[in-house]
C-alpha cells in the first residue's frame, strides 16, 4: 500500500502530507481493492490477522458508540474490544471521533460494521495514515519495501534484526500479503491511466487556436474571447511555471462564454479542468481543481456553455480525433528519453509534428496550398505512422480505383477501438493494421547507447537473401502463402486447420521461414496472440517459435510489436502458453533493441517469475514436469536477455539469483544448461560472483563438471572461470574437489569452446598456491605445455596465463623446460594478441628466474623480443615486458653486453620513465636496477638523462613505484656525479619521507639509496634537515641485515660530516 498511495493514488495538495483523496475514478478503484482486502482478511489468514500492529491506526470516523454490537464493552460514547494483545490492551479503542485499531481482525469487523459507510471509513483511514505499512510492520519493513531489492532472504534479514524472533514467520507472510496487494494496486492503476488520454503542449496550442477562430463578432460567434494568462512559452511547449510543469500543467486560459460566467481553466497531460480562478500566476490557492476532467476543452466548454453546445456544431469546425498511435509513440518514446537520458523536448518536437500532420489531412488542401508533408521512411518501417498516413498509403498503392474508400475508413475505425481480434475475413487484416498502430515495435531513437558496449551480438542486418526469380521458389513457398490466406480470411476452425497444417512443413528451412514473411504472416500469426482462443495461440506461438530462429524474421517480430503480446502472455494461467511465449522470447531477444523491449515492458520481473518451481525430485508429476518446462523456457529466454548490462542489474532487483540457485540443483540436463548459462554470462558483474560464492552454488558448478554433456560442462567452468578471481571462490573450488575435473576436461582438446573454458578456469584458480600444488599431482602442466601450439587465441591465452601462475614454483619452472615448454613461449612473444602478450611475458619471465631456462631463451633471441615489446602501444605490454626482463637480465651470461647489443635499447627504456602509467614506471626503475649493474650501460643511460627523470619520479606515494625506485637511485649514484646530480635535482627530501611508509621492503631500498646519496655532503645536509637519523636510528634494530647496514652507514657517513665541520670550525 505504500507505494501505491505515494505513486498511483491522487492528491489535492501534491507537496503536503496532510492532503485529501481527490473523487476520481482511480481512486475509487483503489479504495474498493483496499476494502474487498481488509474484507476477506480475517477468513483467508485468519494467524495474519491476530497480528498485533507497530502503532494503531488512528483517524477520525463517523461511527459512534450504537454501531458496535457484541464483543465490544461500550461505555458511554467510548467502545472497547474485548479482543486484547499480550499486555492487556483492547486492540480497538473508540473515542469519538477517534478511532485506534491494532489488527487485521479488529479492522475486518470495523468495515463490516461500518455498513454504507465502509468507503467512506477506508478513505479517511488512509487519509491520515499516508504509510500504513509503517505502523502494520514497522519501519524496517517499510525500508525494505520501498528499496528495489525485494528478494525473500532480506526480508528474513529485515525480520530477524527485531526484537520478536518467535513472530518472524507472520510477519513474513504479512509483509508478502502486503506486498501483493501493493503490486496488484499498482498494476490496476496503471491499467486504468493507461486507458486515459493524455495530453500534450502541441494539442492544446492546436485547440486553442481553433476556439480563437470562433471569437469574433457577428452570427457565428461562439465564444467571446480565449486567452492565456501568461503569453510566454517555454521550449517544451508549456505555459505555466516550472514548478507547475512537474504537476503535469500545460497552461492556464481565461475563456469568456456567451452565456455564462468566465471560466478559469487549467490545461494538464490529464486532462481538462476549471480551476480556483487564475487570473495571473503566483496565484498558489488557485491552482486547486474545482470541476471534473474532462479529456479536452470542447468537451468542458459544451458542458459549461449551451450555446456553445449549440453552436459549435453548426460551424466547420474540425476537432482533431485522438491518434491511438501517436499516444502510445508518447508513452514509448518518453521511456526511452528516460532509460538514454536524452531530453524529452526532441520527443515533443516529433509529436508536435504528428499532430500537425495529422491535422493537415483532415482539412481540405487549398488551392496553391504548400506541399503535403510525408512521414519519415523510418516510421513506415517500424510501423509507426498514423491511421491516416496508412490509408493514405494504402490508396497510392492499390492504384486508381482497386481499394474502396469504405474499406479504408473501416480499417481506420477498428485501429481506434480496443476491440479483440475475431475470426472473419475482414477482423483479421484490420486487427493487423490496428495492432501495429497501438504497440509500434521498439522505439524511434537511437539504441546504441542503451547496453553495454563489450556484449559480442548478432547487432548487424543481414544481407538479405532471396531467389532471382519466382520460377527458383520451391513448391512450399506457394503452399505456405495459401495457407497465411487461409490464416487471414477464415473463421476460428479453418484458423486452427490452417495452423496445424502450417507446422506439417520444415519451418527451419529458410525458404519456408521467408514466405509466411513476404505474405504478411508474421503480422497475422501476432495478431492470433491477441485472441481468446488457446489453441490459436499455442499455434502461432509453435510456429513463431521455430521461424525465430532466422534472424529477419526476429527482427520483424520485434518491429511489429510481437515482443509486447508475448511478455503479456507470461502473466496467462495457461502453462503451456507461458512456455512457448518464453522460448519464443528466448529466440527473438538475440539483438541489443529485442532485449531493450522486453525490459521496458516488465518482461525481465515475469521471465523471474517463472523459475519459481520444484525440480529437485527426479520423478515428477505430470503438473510438476510442466511447471519445469515453463521455469526452463523461462531461465532460457532470461539467458537470451542477459547479454544486457542493465537486464543483468533487473534480474538481481527481480529476485532472480536465489530462483537460479535453486534450479542449479536439478537433475535435469536441460534445465541445467539454460541455468548456468545465464549464471556465466552474469557472473561478468561483482554483484553476480559474490552471491554465486555466497548462495552456495559453486559446489553446484563443480558437480556438474562431470556431467555427460559437454555444454553443460563449458558453461560451469566459463563461471568458474568468471567467479575465480576472488580467493575465496578458488579455495571453494579445491574445497569441493573441482580441480581434478578441470584437468580432466583437458583431454577434450576437440571441442574449443570447452577447451577455452576449462583452460580460463584453470588459470584463474592457479592464482592461489594451494591449488598450483594439486594441478602438480595431476599433471596438468604437461597438458598445458602439450596446448601452446595450434589452438586459437582464446585458448592460449588462458594456457599461457596458467602456466605463468604455476611458473611461480620452482619445480614447476623445471616442469615446463623437461616438456619443451620454453620454445613455443618464447614463439608466442611475436603475436599481436594484447591479452596474449601480457600473460606470455609473465609466464618467460617467470620461467627466466631460473639459469637453465634462461639459457634457453638466450638462445632463441627471447630477451630481444621482450625488448621489442617495450614499443608496444598497451601499457599492460609494456609494463608485463619490463618486469619480464628483469629475471633476464639478472641470470643471463654476460648480461652487460647483451643489453648493449640491443640498437636503441637503452635509450627506449630511458624514454618510458615519461609514461603516466605506475606499472609501467616500477617495472621499468625495476629493469633500470637491473642495467645499472653494469657500468657501461649505467654511462649510457646517465647520458640519456635518466637520473633527472628518477628525481622527478621522487613525490610518489606508491609504495610499489617507491620501491623499485629507490633501487634505481642506489644503482645509479654509482657513476661519476650522478649523486650531485639527485641531490640538485630534489630527490633526497621526498626519499627521506619513504621510510615513513608501512612496507618494509621499501624501507630496505631507500636506506640502500640513502646510503649512496650520503656520500655527498649537500645531500647529507638535506637528510639532516628533514629528520632522518631519528628514522634510521630505529632501522638500526631491524633484523633486516641489509636494511641495517644501510642505515648505518647512512648515519655514519652524516656523523663523519658533522665532525669534519666542527673540527673544521673550532680546530
Amino acid at each position: 500500500m505504500g507505494a501505491s498511495l505515494t505513486r498511483a493514488a491522487q492528491w489535492t495538495t501534491a507537496s503536503s502530507a496532510t492532503g485529501k483523496l481527490e473523487i476520481t475514478p482511480l481512486n475509487e478503484s483503489l479504495l474498493k481493492e483496499i476494502l474487498r482486502f481488509v474484507e476477506q482478511f480475517s477468513s483467508r489468514h485468519p494467524q495474519e490477522a491476530k497480528h498485533v500492529f507497530k502503532e494503531p491506526l488512528q483517524w477520525s470516523t463517523t461511527l459512534v458508540a450504537s454501531d458496535f454490537k457484541t464483543d465490544y464493552d461500550i461505555n458511554g460514547p467510548t467502545v472497547q474490544s474485548q479482543e486484547k494483545d499480550s499486555e492487556g490492551h483492547p486492540l480497538l479503542q473508540l473515542s469519538p471521533p477517534t478511532i485506534s485499531v491494532h489488527s487485521f481482525s479488529q479492522l475486518s469487523k470495523l468495515v463490516q460494521l461500518a455498513d454504507d459507510k465502509k468507503l467512506k471509513e477506508v478513505r479517511a483511514c488512509l487519509e491520515e495514515n499516508r504509510d500504513p505499512v509503517v505502523k502494520i510492520l514497522g519501519p524496517s519493513f517499510a525500508t525494505v519495501l520501498d528499496g528495489e531489492d525485494t528478494s525473500v532472504l532480506r526480508l528474513v534479514d529485515k525480520v530477524k534484526q527485531g526484537d520478536q524472533a518467535t513472530d518472524s514467520e507472520v510477519q513474513v507472510k504479512l509483509f508478502l500479503l502486503l506486498q501483493h496487494l501493493d503490486n496488484q494496486l499498482l498494476s490496476n492503476s496503471l491499467k486504468q491511466i493507461s486507458q486515459e488520454v493524455r495530453l500534450n503542449p502541441a494539442v492544446v496550442k492546436t485547440e486553442v487556436e481553433l476556439l480563437k477562430r470562433f471569437c469574433s463578432e457577428g452570427e457565428k460567434r461562439v465564444l467571446k474571447s480565449v486567452r492565456y494568462t501568461s503569453d510566454y512559452e517555454f521550449g517544451n511547449g508549456c505555459h505555466t511555471p516550472p514548478w507547475r510543469q512537474v504537476h503535469g500543467e500545460i497552461c492556464y486560459l481565461v475563456i469568456e462564454p456567451c452565456d455564462t460566467e468566465t471560466l478559469y481553466i487549467t490545461c494538464s497531460t490529464a486532462g481538462v479542468f476549471l480551476n480556483g480562478g487564475i487570473k495571473q500566476e503566483g496565484e498558489e490557492n488557485a491552482y486547486e481543481r474545482t470541476s471534473d476532467m474532462h479529456k479536452d476543452l470542447v468537451t468542458l466548454l459544451r458542458n459549461r456553455s449551451p450555446h456553445f453546445a449549440e453552436n459549435i456544431n453548426k460551424q466547420d469546425f474540425a476537432v482533431q480525433e485522438e491518434l491511438p498511435s501517436t499516444q502510445k509513440i508518447q508513452h514509448v518514446e518518453s521511456v526511452d528519453a528516460e532509460e538514454q537520458g536524452q531530453p524529452q523536448r526532441s520527443y515533443e518536437h516529433q509529436e508536435k509534428n504528428v499532430h500537425e500532420r495529422a491535422r493537415q489531412q483532415h482539412t481540405p488542401n487549398k488551392p496553391g496550398g504548400k506541399k503535403k508533408l510525408e512521414p519519415s521512411p523510418r516510421w513506415k518501417n517500424l510501423g509507426l505512422m498514423s491511421p491516416y498516413d496508412k490509408a493514405e498509403e494504402k490508396k497510392a498503392s492499390k492504384g486508381s480505383g482497386k481499394e474502396k474508400s469504405g474499406e479504408v475508413q473501416k480499417k481506420m475505425l477498428r485501429s481506434d477501438s480496443k476491440k479483440k481480434a475475431e475470426f472473419s475475413v475482414s477482423s483479421l487484416p484490420g486487427r493487423q493494421s490496428s495492432q501495429k498502430t497501438k504497440t509500434p515495435a521498439g522505439v524511434v531513437p537511437v539504441e546504441d547507447f542503451s547496453e553495454s558496449s563489450s556484449e559480442s551480438e548478432e547487432d548487424e542486418e543481414q544481407p538479405e537473401r532471396r531467389p532471382e526469380s519466382n520460377t527458383d521458389l520451391p513448391s512450399e513457398y506457394w503452399q505456405i502463402q495459401k495457407l497465411v490466406k487461409y490464416l487471414k480470411g477464415g473463421n476460428q476452425t479453418a484458423t486452427v486447420i490452417a495452423l496445424c497444417a502450417m507446422r506439417d512443413f520444415n519451418l527451419v528451412q529458410e525458404t519456408c521461414q521467408l514466405a509466411i514473411r513476404d505474405v504478411g504472416g508474421l503480422e497475422v500469426l501476432i495478431n492470433l496472440l491477441d485472441t481468446e482462443e488457446i489453441k490459436c495461440k499455442i499455434g502461432s506461438l509453435k510456429i513463431l517459435r521455430k521461424i525465430s530462429h532466422n534472424s529477419q524474421i526476429r527482427r520483424a517480430i520485434a518491429d511489429l510489436g510481437g515482443l509486447q503480446t508475448m511478455v503479456k502472455i507470461l502473466d496467462s494461467p495457461v502453462k503451456d502458453l507461458k512456455a512457448l511465449a518464453a522460448e519464443t522470447i528466448a529466440n527473438v531477444a538475440k539483438f541489443r533493441r529485442a532485449r531493450r523491449t522486453v525490459r521496458q515492458y516488465g518482461g525481465i520481473k515475469r521471465l523471474v517469475e517463472l523459475l519459481d518451481c520444484v525440480p529437485d525430485s527426479a520423478t515428477l508429476t505430470a503438473e510438476q514436469e510442466r511447471d519445469v518446462e515453463v521455469a526452463r523456457c523461462g531461465a532460457l529466454a532470461l539467458w537470451s536477455c542477459s547479454k544486457s548490462t542493465r537486464n543483468k542489474e533487473a534480474i538481481r532487483k527481480a529476485g532472480g539469483i536465489p530462483l537460479l540457485g535453486r534450479l542449479l540443483k536439478s537433475p535435469h540436463e536441460n534445465m541445467l544448461i539454460p541455468v548456468v548459462g545465464t549464471l556465466q554470462e552474469c557472473a561478468s558483474e561483482r554483484s553476480y560472483r559474490i552471491a554465486i560464492q555466497t548462495e552456495g552454488m559453486i559446489e553446484d558448478l563443480v558437480k556438474n563438471l562431470s556431467s555427460d554433456n559437454d555444454e553443460l560442462q563449458m558453461h560451469c567452468a566459463s563461471a568458474i572461470f568468471k567467479c575465480a578471481e576472488d580467493k575465496r571462490t578458488r579455495d571453494l573450488v579445491r574445497q569441493y574437489e573441482g580441480l581434478q575435473p578441470l584437468v580432466s576436461l583437458l583431454s577434450k582438446a576437440d571441442n574449443k569452446q570447452l577447451l577455452a573454458a576449462t583452460t580460463g578456469a584453470i588459470w584463474k584458480c592457479s592464482i592461489s598456491m594451494e591449488n598450483v600444488a594439486k594441478f602438480q599431482e595431476y599433471k596438468a602442466l604437461e597438458t598445458l605445455v602439450g596446448l601452446l601450439t595450434e589452438q586459437p587465441e582464446e585458448v592460449l591465452v588462458n594456457v599461457v596465463g596458467a602456466l605463468g601462475e604455476c611458473a611461480q614454483i620452482p619445480a614447476n619452472r623445471a616442469t615446463i623446460r623437461k616438456c619443451g615448454g620454453i620454445q613455443p613461449l618464447v614463439n608466442l612473444l611475436t603475436g599481436t594478441n594484447q591479452a596474449l602478450l601480457v600473460n606470455v611475458t609473465k609466464a618467460v619471465g617467470a620461467c627466466a628466474t631460473e639459469i637453465d631456462n634462461m639459457t634457453i631463451i638466450d638462445r632463441l633471441d627471447g630477451v630481444r623480443l621482450l625488448w621489442s615489446l617495450l614499443k608496444n602501444p598497451n601499457a599492460d605490454v609494456q609494463a608485463s615486458a619490463a618486469w619480464a626482463i628483469c629475471p633476464c637480465i639478472e641470470n643471463a651470461k654476460d648480461a652487460g653486453e647483451m643489453v648493449r647489443s640491443f640498437v636503441g635499447g637503452l635509450e627506449l627504456i630511458v624514454n618510458l620513465l615519461k609514461s603516466t602509467n605506475k606499472e609501467v614506471l616500477a617495472s621499468v626503475c625495476a629493469a633500470i636496477a637491473k642495467i645499472a649493474k653494469d657500468k657501461e650501460n649505467l654511462a649510457v643511460i646517465t647520458d640519456h638523462g635518466v637520473v633527472p627523470m628518477l628525481a622527478k619520479l621522487t613525490n610518489t606515494t606508491d609504495d610499489r613505484l617507491r620501491r623499485h625506485l629507490a633501487e634505481a637511485v642506489a644503482r645509479c649514484c654509482m657513476w661519476g656525479s650522478n649523486r650531485v646530480s639527485f641531490g640538485e635535482a630534489g630527490a633526497v627530501a621526498p626519499l627521506v619521507r619513504y621510510l615513513k611508509s608501512k612496507d618494509s621492503s621499501v624501507h630496505q631500498a631507500t636506506a640502500q639509496a640513502l646510503l649512496q646519496l650520503s656520500k655527498d655532503p649537500n645531500n647529507c645536509i638535506t637528510m639532516h634537515e628533514n629528520g632522518v637519523v631519528k628514522l634510521l636510528i630505529g632501522m638500526m634494530g631491524s633484523t633486516d641485515e641489509i636494511l641495517q647496514e644501510a642505515a648505518a652507514g647512512c648515519v655514519a657517513n652524516i656523523r663523519r660530516l658533522a665532525l669534519a665541520n666542527d673540527k673544521a670550525r673550532y680546530g
